[in-house]
């Protein structure tokens, strides 16, 4: 008899096995499932898993918190191999089809590299090897991680015999497509690059061959501007290949591939920012003055080892930067917002307005998406909160987060638009686009600036009126800075509920006063209780956010705007977070609690027959510590 295991790893490393003849197994929180995970983030029938002469498939039946294969949420997936990672509420399962009673495949275990399962998002066929798909692009959330050996490998196929291509069907839009394997960054800079680089030896042989290079492209009077990309990389790769080889007397310290790959970054990249955008750890990269780089991780900045050789090469790779969006950056225009390819935001300020030189500021953004349940394992908020805000979203209410800078409010924004119904029509409005929504009937709009002779500026606030005329179910506006917040109300009170947006504030009650005066800067001459009652009537929601010293980022409180009385708004607080000190390690620490207030509007939808939250969550206790 054909026998399958599966291997289930809870969150606290604990181990179970199961063995299954049938064809069919599923997995919830039910009682009657065949596999039994418990946990708020687990549906009652949340995935089931298929066994047929292909191979074994996955399949999520949850839309909210659904299911994940090494990394990638997913609808369907298959056939799965022994070292896919099946992910579902903090748990990892690992299937081992086909294996026969009494073979050896008995007793293993998932891979294990430090107490954590690696993930695999390569996609293999039955034999490993990896199938492309037609148009030859990864699909949207893969990213390339090591591959371990997997629990219990079965016996491989005859190598006649063609390996299976995987399907992968992403659940953002329904498609269906061969897994690919993952598209390669450019090639990281060898290892000993990061203790290399504090060398000055390097640096100086890095200005030279740098200078050499500028020579030759002008002795050979190259014309960048005719070539593609790779076709420029790949001469002036050729290029420094000839300048090192007519160097003398390099040290037998410096290795050439490194000093070449730097050069080659300097030249036609972001110079030494290229191995810190690569490093999933770095959140933020600020480059001061050519030498002096700081980053933050773990919301910690330190000093980075690396610098620029020069301010010119700082300046370089501004202008590579705000060069293929169509902004420029010059005396006459001594500053600008610009993104990243991945859609980093990108913020450069240069000399008469930088005195210590040109600076850059790079907010990254992780390169895979993030969902409701990243914000649990972050700590951000909990369980309670999280069913809260995404039925807000899913039942249009508007909403603001507010926070400071830093606060990831941004982050923030793009989880809760995961909740909006695919069915919506979405118009996004942003100063430099960062929002990454994946619904299909989507619009982005981005602000433009002024000329060179100071014309043709298209403010934020002319976006926000004209994507009223496009017919939107859902309007998500970046940032209010200013004026177009009261465009933004108007909107929000006419019809098109469920809109989100993030503004700068310390409290909520700061957030309703920064609103008024964003209004009064629309230049309109309203009273105060006009303003007053038009936020109260347009805001459902405000979701503040707070960035602590420690670097932790938490939602402080959810605040609900329940009217206006004596001419002062009203706020009721539904979920706060409570600190409650430090531990030894400098991390705040503290606990979500409900405080018993039951949102107003809960009880108009109930009598709309809408189902709502239980009202349990509401109830004034403690969730989790943290």
């Amino acid at each position: 008899m054909t026998t399958h295991r599966i291997i289930l790893k809870t969150p606290d490393g604990g181990l179970d096995e199961r063995a299954f003849d049938g064809n069919v197994v599923s997995i919830g929180r039910d009682d009657e499932c065949d596999i039994v995970v418990k946990g708020w983030a687990i549906g009652k029938r949340h995935a089931e898993i298929r066994f047929t002469p292909g191979g074994a498939h996955i399949t999520s039946q949850n839309a909210l918190v659904g299911v994940g294969v090494n990394g990638v949420r997913i609808k369907e997936y298959g056939p799965l191999s022994p070292k896919d990672e099946i992910q579902l509420g903090g748990h990892s399962l690992y299937v081992i089809p086909g294996a026969r009673d009494g073979g050896g495949a008995h007793g293993a275990r998932p891979p294990d590299s430090g107490g954590q399962p690696p993930r695999n998002n390569g996609a293999q066929g039955g034999d490993g090897a990896r199938q492309p798909d037609s148009a030859g692009q990864p699909p949207r959330g893969s990213r390339p991680r090591p591959a371990a050996p997997p629990p219990s490998r079965p016996a491989a196929p005859p190598p006649s015999r063609p390996a299976p291509a995987r399907r992968f069907r992403d659940e953002t839009d329904g498609n269906e497509f061969l897994r690919p394997e993952a598209a390669a960054p450019r090639a990281p800079l060898p290892a000993p690059q990061a203790q290399d680089e504090l060398s000055d030896t390097y640096l100086e042989w890095r200005k030279q061959v740098h200078a050499e290079l500028i020579k030759l492209m002008d002795v050979r009077r190259i014309d960048i501007t005719a070539m593609t990309e790779a076709e420029l990389e790949s001469s002036v790769r050729r290029m420094i290949a000839v300048v090192l080889e007519s160097l003398a007397g390099l040290p037998r310290a410096i290795q050439k591939e490194t000093l070449a790959e730097q050069v080659l970054h300097e030249a036609i990249g972001l110079g030494p920012l290229e191995p810190l955008l690569e490093d999933e750890t770095v959140t933020e990269i600020m480059v001061n003055a050519h030498d002096q780089i700081f980053v933050e991780r773990a919301g910690q900045i330190t000093k980075s080892p690396v610098h620029f050789t020069s301010d010119r090469a700082v300046i370089s790779a501004i202008e590579r930067i705000v060069a293929p969006i169509g902004r420029k950056i010059d005396e006459s225009s001594p500053l600008v917002d610009a993104r990243l390819k991945d859609g980093s935001r990108v913020n450069a300020v240069i000399p008469p307005l930088a005195l210590k030189g040109p600076c850059i500021t790079i907010r990254k953004f992780p390169k895979h998406r993030l969902y409701g349940e990243d914000l649990l394992k972050f700590g951000t908020l909990d369980e309670a909160m999280l069913e809260f805000l995404s039925f807000c979203v899913r039942q249009a209410k508007n909403i603001i987060i507010s926070g400071g800078t830093g606060s990831g409010k941004t982050t923030l924004l793009n989880i809760l638009s995961n909740f909006i119904p695919e069915g919506d029509r979405i118009v996004t409005v942003e100063d430099a686009a960062e929002l990454r929504l994946h619904q299909p009937n989507l619009v982005s709009l981005e602000a433009r600036p002024s000329n060179s002779e100071g014309k043709g500026a298209i403010p934020i606030r002319e976006l926000v009126k004209n994507c009223l005329r496009m017919r939107p179910d859902r309007i998500v506006v970046g940032e209010c800075r200013g004026g177009e917040a009261l465009d933004m109300l108007q909107a929000m009170n006419t019809g098109h509920d469920g809109s989100l947006t993030t503004a700068h504030a310390n409290s909520p009650r700061d957030m309703l006063s920064r609103l008024e005066v964003m209004v009064l800067m629309a230049g309109m001459e309203l009273p105060v209780t006009a303003i007053r009652e038009q936020i109260a009537s347009a805001i459902d929601l405000i979701v503040q956010q707070t960035r602590f010293k420690c670097g932790s980022r938490k939602i402080t409180a959810i605040t609900e705007v329940t009217g206006v009385e004596s001419g002062k708004i009203q706020l009721q607080d539904i979920f706060v977070f409570e600190r409650e000190g430090y531990t030894a390690d400098g991390k705040v620490k503290g606990r979500y609690a409900a405080t018993g207030a039951v949102p107003e509007f809960l009880e108009e939808l109930r009598e709309a027959g809408i189902r709502t939250p239980e009202l349990g969550i509401f109830e004034a206790a403690e969730f989790r510590h943290v």
